[in-house]
């Protein structure tokens, strides 16, 4: 280990500029990454941080909220079956909205009161007690979703107010804002936008496992039990929605390709470093110093590099976060830090095995035949 130390000493600019450029790979790896949870929360937030377990669809709805329609009749028929410990309607409809002086698409989802589908990352405020009551996405408080705000959804005949008492966290949907109300209020503003409509009915029923039962095992049960049905878990039906699969499929190949670059570049470093100062080592060989030592202080020296880089990158992901703007937030997410850093870190290490070969190929006798004579 001194050995690797003192030889970054005396080359501190070799290893800080590499240190630097794997570090702005590090910092595209994490904003790439954050970038995708962001987008991601903004496609299925809602979904995902309903209380729910199971998500049951009409089996033609191909896994859209918004293609799926059900007979209430389907919310016992769930209740009814073995290992459900609550169901409950859930509907989910893009209407306009008035907020904050303007007109926009707002995505109401209601849920029974009480029941499954309340939102479960509330950071302000307080859920519905009653109808006209909403909880909107913190990011949007400013667009005229603050708590105490009025939202009206807009129909051809009227208009249909709504409270907005409490704000939670990864609360839009279909990169729209979201706002959860009670069932009653989300079949009110329903006759608001559509005033001819027969009958509201729910997009889904969401349904909690009893204690004991995986959400998987029940919703199985469901798709089996319940005629026209397709149950889900709630991950199985987040990474199902529209544009979900195909958004984490183009950022899973470029952050793939960063991966790959980081892995050579650390890779190739290395190996040049080793065969620059190969007559450096063989000496060292051949006053004692073991292939062990040598190659701990070649793996020292790996690790010291990616230290420094996922430093670098993590700093420069910190000042991002700082100018990110409300309405698309870029967080600084420390789990994605660390789980990041530990993959490069690994694949640095596996990188280094070309060089870490040469150093065991190294013949201490070397050192004590002249340049250019043949043994």
């Amino acid at each position: 280990m001194r050995l690797a130390f003192r030889e970054i000493l005396r080359t501190k600019l070799r290893f800080s500029l590499l240190a630097g450029a794997v570090g702005l790979l590090v910092f595209l790896i994490l904003f790439q990454s954050t970038l995708l949870s962001t987008l991601l929360s903004f496609f299925s937030g809602a979904l995902e941080s309903q209380s729910a377990a199971v998500v049951v669809y009409s089996d033609d709805a191909r896994r859209n909220p918004e293609g799926s329609v059900l007979p209430l009749t389907t919310v016992d028929e769930v209740a009814a079956v073995p290992g459900v410990a609550a169901a409950g309607p859930f509907g989910v409809d893009t209407m306009t909205a008035r907020a904050g002086g303007e007109e926009l698409d707002v995505a109401l989802l209601g849920y029974e009161l009480g029941g499954p589908g309340a939102p479960t990352t509330l950071v302000e405020g307080r859920l519905p007690n009653d109808d006209n009551e909403g909880v909107a996405s913190d990011i949007d408080a400013d667009r005229g979703f603050a708590i105490g705000d009025t939202v009206r959804i807009v129909g051809p005949e009227g208009t249909y107010p709504i409270e907005i008492v409490g704000l939670a966290e990864n609360a839009r949907f279909s990169v729209q804002p979201g706002v959860f109300v009670s069932y009653d209020t989300f079949e009110a503003a329903s006759r608001v936008k559509n005033p001819d409509a027969i009958a509201v009915l729910p997009s889904m029923v969401l349904a909690d496992p009893e204690s004991g039962l995986s959400a998987s095992t029940v919703a199985d049960r469901i798709t089996r039990q319940v005629d026209g049905v397709e149950a889900l878990t709630r991950s199985a039906a987040v990474n199902s929605l529209p544009g979900v699969s195909a958004v984490k499929s183009s950022f899973n190949i470029i952050q793939g390709l960063a991966f790959i670059v980081v892995t050579l570049v650390v890779g190739i470093f290395f190996v040049i470093l080793t065969v620059q100062k190969a007559a450096a080592l063989t000496l060292l060989r051949a006053i004692g110093a073991s292939s062990g030592e040598l190659v701990r202080s070649l793996l020292v020296q790996v690790l010291i590099v990616m230290a420094g880089a996922i430093v670098v990158g993590a700093a420069l992901m910190f000042v991002a976060s700082l100018a990110s703007t409300p309405d698309f937030p870029i967080s600084f997410d420390l789990g994605i830090v660390v789980s990041r850093g530990a993959a490069l870190v690994v694949l640095a290490l596996i990188a280094s095995l070309a060089a870490i070969r040469r150093v065991l190929r190294i013949d201490p006798i070397a050192a004590t035949v002249p340049a250019g004579v043949d043994r």
